[in-house]
């Protein structure tokens, strides 16, 4: 997403559009919106529509406070316990749009010894994105807007602690591509211990705009008495939005936990509502 000259600028004014919604007591009317931007009304909504997807209003509609209550009660998915969640070869999942393959026991075991991680920032909808990959595709996305990008680094490289990390953002600039603008197959490498990997796969048969409850996750892996454990392996999801642990709530309707901050799971589940009802 960094083709455009006007990326770096405008990304810089969602962000800050973003966080003041986010924040804010109650709606916010769009030619306040755009008169704190410093821009025309109708040039902001031209730019935030192009980077979220939806106007100011819809989205605003979209972090009231009943938000995940609604999605849990309007848009749940219940998956189901006899689908088979193969550790082994490849798949493909998540409406055909990201093919997987796993790394074997064995080789998550070497703690990524042997294996050449690039790596690159990137501009996304949620923030800055640092992205991780393999010649086999994307093994790490990390969204550093509220944890600040040293953070992320040092969080995505542990997870890894052996592999060689190449900075290279040519390589993985084509996945990328595909990953945020799903024009095109988008290949992921699943670098985890084997329950963690069964949680992952189980995440990627959420459609987009829909939920599930980490209850519904222990079910359809065959461990339904596992629910702490299970939220313990969204949270150590290592390839944020695509493998989609935002999308897992509790029972209550509470948003529950986020990696990369409550703030931008509430952002990503309000961006994929909104145009998922567009």
């Amino acid at each position: 997403m960094n083709a455009n000259p006007n990326s770096s600028y405008h990304y810089q004014v969602m962000r800050r559009a973003l966080d003041l919604l986010d924040s804010a007591d109650g709606p916010i009317s769009l030619d306040d919106l755009a008169a704190r931007m410093q821009m025309s009304a109708a040039h902001f909504q031209r730019i935030f529509s192009q980077w979220v997807g939806v106007s100011p209003k819809r989205y605003q509609q979209y972090l009231q406070l009943g938000q995940a209550k609604r999605m849990l009660t309007d848009h749940m998915t219940t998956l189901q316990v006899s689908h088979s969640l193969g550790l082994s070869g490849s798949g493909r999942l998540h409406d055909l749009f990201v093919r997987w393959e796993a790394m074997s026991p064995g080789e998550f075991a070497r703690r990524g010894e042997g294996l050449t991680v690039f790596w690159g920032w990137f501009d996304s909808p949620f923030g800055p994105a640092l992205v991780m990959g393999t010649d086999k595709g994307i093994c790490g996305l990390a969204l550093a807007a509220e944890t600040g990008r040293q953070v992320a680094m040092q969080d995505m490289r542990a997870r890894w602690p052996k592999a060689s990390f190449v900075e290279d953002p040519a390589t993985l600039e084509p996945l990328v591509d595909a990953a945020f603008t799903r024009n095109g197959e988008t290949r992921l490498h699943m670098i985890g211990a084997p329950f963690q990997i069964k949680v992952w796969e189980a995440l990627l048969q959420i459609p987009s705009g829909q939920v599930t409850t980490y209850s519904e996750i222990a079910g359809a892996i065959g461990n339904p008495n596992a629910v702490r454990a299970v939220g313990t392996a969204v949270g150590r999801n290592p390839v944020s939005w695509l493998i989609p642990c935002h999308r897992a709530l509790r029972k209550s309707g509470a948003l529950g936990g986020y990696h990369w901050g409550l703030p931008v799971k509430r952002a990503i589940l309000a961006w994929e509502s909104a145009r998922a009802e567009a």
